[in-house]
């Protein structure tokens, strides 16, 4: 699946792709296949049991394409939110001087 991009920086990650509208197709689609066939399978339907193997691989597959992105996302995040605490105490501390 060369077609999926799997490295990220953030400012990339921040755009809408082709992965997030993967990401907005496929959520509903294993939420759906996953509610049905946990209920049909409840009654012992080989139908139900399908949809909730094919509802475990769709939520797989969404979340293979959507999870690199979201991580970009987080360690730019996180590291800005280091740097803040950082000056945010150094600012505390000369205040308390």
């Amino acid at each position: 699946m060369a077609w999926i991009k799997r490295t990220w920086k953030a400012h990339e990650a921040d755009e809408w792709t082709k992965e997030d509208w993967f990401a907005i197709i496929l959520s509903p689609l294993s939420f759906i296949l996953i509610t049905f066939g946990l209920a049909l399978s409840l009654f012992g339907l080989t139908s139900g049991f399908i949809m909730l193997v094919a509802g475990v691989i769709v939520t797989a597959l969404m979340f293979w394409i959507i999870d690199p992105k979201l991580n970009a996302i987080s360690s730019d995040y996180e590291s800005k939110q280091h740097e803040y605490l950082k000056d945010l105490e150094n600012i505390q501390k000369w205040e308390n001087k």
